[in-house]
């Protein structure tokens, strides 16, 4: 049943520069404290979805170009949701529950963490301060980063797919890549990612097969209220 579904996703979101990769809702909340755990049985199917430097052009330009006189939020959140909406239909004999990366709960706490998610799927590595032996930082808060095998830090994640009805208990979890396995790099990733996170490096800490083109760089660097225009959109959209 699994691949069944992983065959499913992987042919209605690989053409739109997304990626799927399945977890064990068990395998998840193993490393959470209680109050972050998804409300899930611990065998309970899960994917989760990474946009790719490809989704600008296959994904969001034509969804803008199609639906601006609908967008009245985040152009890409929008998008996003639109597309995983269309997915969900194609299992009609499932429950399938979407949680979205900017979507909060009630206590303001993240419906998901979503570096946490990648790490576990094995999509991308969760490099933490806790994979640093002789810590440089003393007081300082230093805050974790995602880098991917392919695209290093050139990708995000976007939201889970939940599949409640089916249950995995035979599931295999395969362990993301470490790709930056040296003491002196991760200390360097972690460094780039807190401290000059506006320049980008960190996204390049390994040699990337495939990053953002200068046009979603512009995008992205672009003040939010801001890129409406970009897209050919009015202020108004908002």
């Amino acid at each position: 049943m699994e691949r069944r579904v992983a065959e499913q996703l992987r042919s209605a979101l690989g053409p739109l520069g997304l990626e799927a990769h399945a977890f064990k809702v068990g395998w998840y909340n193993a490393v959470l404290q209680p109050g972050f755990h998804l409300p899930y049985p611990d065998d309970t199917l899960a994917f989760v979805v990474l946009s790719t430097p490809s989704m600008f052009d296959k994904a969001l330009k034509p969804f803008v170009s199609k639906e601006q006189l609908k967008i009245i939020r985040d152009p890409v959140d929008q998008c996003v949701s639109h597309h995983l909406s269309r997915v969900k239909e194609k299992f009609p004999d499932q429950r399938v529950d979407i949680m979205f990366d900017y979507e909060m709960l009630p206590s303001r706490k993240p419906k998901f963490l979503a570096q946490t998610a990648a790490h576990v799927a094995g999509a991308a590595y969760y490099y933490q301060r806790k994979d640093v032996k002789l810590d440089p930082w003393g007081k300082k808060k230093i805050f974790g980063v995602c880098i991917h095998p392919k695209y290093g830090g050139w990708f995000a994640i976007r939201a889970l797919l939940l599949f409640p009805a089916i249950q995995v208990p035979f599931l295999e979890q395969h362990p993301p890549v470490d790709c930056v396995s040296s003491e002196e790099r991760r200390i360097e990733l972690l460094e780039q990612f807190n401290f000059h996170w506006q320049d980008g490096r960190y996204r390049d800490i390994i040699e990337v097969k495939e990053r953002y083109s200068e046009e979603q760089k512009t995008y992205f660097a672009t003040p939010p209220a801001e890129r409406f225009r970009l897209l050919g959109l009015s202020q108004e959209a908002q």
